[in-house]
């Protein structure tokens, strides 16, 4: 879920954005946005695709069985990934822009800042950006990954 709707239940065009993001992190790498383990420590795929990003170390965000695929294009879609998911909606690009981004391999892409929700090893989340307020809102909110056994009820009657 988008920053803006967890802390303050805003939802806009740019909430989609950030859930496609997600969703392009997920099929590139082929694994589920829920934490996993990374040496000793837990990541969430925002974080592992961040911390390849930064380490210069993309390819091991690919998952294997995209074998077959162009690798300039699947970095492309991480890039772009990590583009949808920044923390500030405006620094999201727009659908529009999306849809470029990937009809487009000419189209010069801007260089994406730390996603949301990033969580640095030794400290937890990274809330440096948030207010007092705000800091204290992100803390409490507990995000658990979507699991259909805890639904009783699939469909309403």
């Amino acid at each position: 879920m988008a920053p803006e709707y967890v802390i303050h239940g805003r939802f806009s065009v740019k909430t989609d954005v950030f859930s496609f993001g997600v969703l392009v992190l997920e099929i590139v790498s082929g694994k589920k946005t829920g934490s996993f383990r990374y040496g000793e420590n837990e990541e969430d795929l925002l974080t592992y695709a961040w911390r390849n990003w930064r380490e210069d170390t993309i390819q091991n965000i690919i998952d294997p069985v995209l074998t077959t695929s162009s690798q300039i294009e699947t970095m492309r879609c991480i890039h772009i990934g990590l583009l949808c998911v920044q923390e500030n909606g405006v620094d999201r690009p727009t659908v529009a822009s999306v849809v470029s981004m990937l009809n487009s391999e000419s189209l010069a892409l801007p260089v994406p800042s730390q996603p949301a929700f990033y969580m640095h090893h030794n400290t937890g989340s990274d809330i440096s950006g948030l207010t007092e307020s705000d800091q204290s809102k992100s803390l409490s909110v507990h995000v658990t990954e979507n699991d259909p056994s805890n639904i009783t009820e699939a469909y309403p009657h």
